[in-house]
């Protein structure tokens, strides 16, 4: 008779951001992003910029990569795309969260890009298929540090650009959001509970594009400092 025997399967360790001034770390549970959430981010994908209810879904937190890396090209596209975005941290969790106190649940903020496979992702929209093979691939997410309310305030508007090898492809502000930072979590926690430890991507303005082996991409966000990675073949 053949032997059976247990097979443990450790949990995966979570992935770690580092926050900013302090030997600390913040570990991610999940990451959530909103698209199309900047009025000419909205026209250049050929959307309707009306305020209709936010559009969110997901990357696995094991797509994480640090300030500094280099991001290997993906597999399956011709058209890789940057899309820079304000990161919101969650201390504390809930549901249903009132727009007035959805401040008070935010750890800090940092700097983050979604990565995206615009081909896969305009081809899947066009079927009305869900976007994960052009969102939620490895490796699609670089963030920079977690900068504490308690150092930064609550970070609402403010410069936020982008730079490919020196030159400014992206260059807003963040008071130009649609939704705004509170109205994002008061919006996402109807849909899911909020837990310390998730992160919220909150759209990209105008400018995104593709990039290519060797590129380097710079991005920047008032009070955040920087975020630098390099595309590698």
């Amino acid at each position: 008779m053949m032997e059976t025997h247990d097979c443990v399967i450790a949990p995966p360790a979570r992935a770690l951001l580092p926050v900013a001034g302090t030997s600390m770390s913040f570990p991610v549970r999940r990451i959530y992003c909103i698209g199309r959430n900047y009025v000419a981010h909205v026209r250049e994908m050929g959307g309707d910029e009306t305020r209709d209810p936010p559009i969110f879904f997901q990357k696995p937190a094991d797509s994480i990569v640090l300030d500094g890396a280099e991001i290997p090209y993906p597999p399956m596209t011709r058209n890789y795309h940057f899309e820079l975005e304000l990161v919101v941290a969650i201390k504390t969790g809930g549901r249903d969260i009132p727009v007035a106190d959805a401040l008070d649940h935010i750890y800090g903020y940092g700097i983050g890009l979604d990565m995206t496979r615009r081909d896969l992702q305009m081809d899947l929209g066009k079927s009305g298929l869900p976007w994960e093979a052009g969102k939620a691939f490895d490796n699609s997410c670089p963030c920079g540090p977690i900068h504490p309310v308690e150092r930064v305030g609550h970070v609402l508007e403010g410069s936020i650009r982008l730079t490919v090898d020196g030159e400014a492809r992206q260059d807003s502000d963040l008071g130009l959001m649609i939704w705004k930072v509170p109205e994002i979590v008061a919006n996402l926690s109807k849909y899911f509970t909020l837990e310390p430890g998730d992160i919220i991507l909150t759209g990209t303005p105008a400018g995104v594009g593709p990039v290519t082996p060797g590129n380097e991409l710079v991005g920047s966000i008032d009070k955040l400092g920087t975020l630098r990675v390099r595309i590698s073949s």
